[in-house]
């Protein structure tokens, strides 16, 4: 019997469609967020900028996010957790924990290099408050992802044995820390082996002596 019924489709209700458009345009405004960054990072990324780059009204901006700095947290989120997903995949991935770790760095600092400017401005330079607090709470998932991989070393005699939370963290805060010189928008980009020379400096930080 069923068979022999026609359905018309259903339309869509006016509801949905207007809230597909307003996602669509929260999106578009903060793709435009994150390429100003990129171009300029946070203190040359202005909103009337940003919201002629998504095609909207300035005032139309924060009907999205209530202040510059809530969309500029946003930017620091949405990138951070695309970085975050990487390392984790590298990190439950094949291959003994010094190659995974040498991966890890490697990645990390290929892929910011990359994107020098947005980089830089994601992890070193000034900004407010509530960036600055973004940056330490992805610093500290990011650095979780390293340590999953420091344990990984420990328990099979790979790394010396010691506290695999405070080893992360000083293999973040090295590597880290040579990155963002050849960061610097007045840098000179530097060769690859710059980066392979980090990765195996650090892995060797905690490589096991045979």
């Amino acid at each position: 019997m069923f068979h022999e019924l026609e359905f018309m489709p259903a339309s869509r209700p006016a509801a949905v469609t207007r809230l597909e458009s307003l996602e669509q345009t929260r999106e578009r405004i903060l793709r435009a967020a994150r390429d100003a960054v990129a171009e300029g990072g946070w203190q040359a990324a202005q909103i009337a900028q940003i919201a002629a780059r998504a095609g909207v009204a300035t005032g139309s901006v924060y009907r999205y996010f209530e202040s510059k700095a809530a969309l500029y947290r946003e930017v620091l989120d949405v990138v951070s957790r695309q970085e975050t997903a990487v390392l984790r995949k590298i990190a439950e991935g094949p291959g003994n924990a010094g190659k995974r770790l040498a991966e890890a760095i490697t990645a990390f600092c290929d892929r910011a290099m990359k994107e020098r400017r947005l980089a830089h401005a994601l992890i070193a330079e000034p900004c407010d408050p509530e960036i600055d607090a973004g940056r330490l709470y992805h610093r500290a998932a990011i650095t979780r992802e390293f340590k999953r991989i420091v344990e990984d070393g420990i328990e099979a005699g790979e790394f010396v044995d010691t506290d695999a939370g405070l080893a992360a963290a000083c293999v973040f805060g090295a590597f880290v820390e040579a990155l963002v010189a050849r960061l610097a928008p007045e840098a000179r980009r530097s060769p690859e082996r710059s980066t392979a020379a980090t990765a195996r400096l650090c892995t060797r930080m905690l490589t096991r002596e045979r």
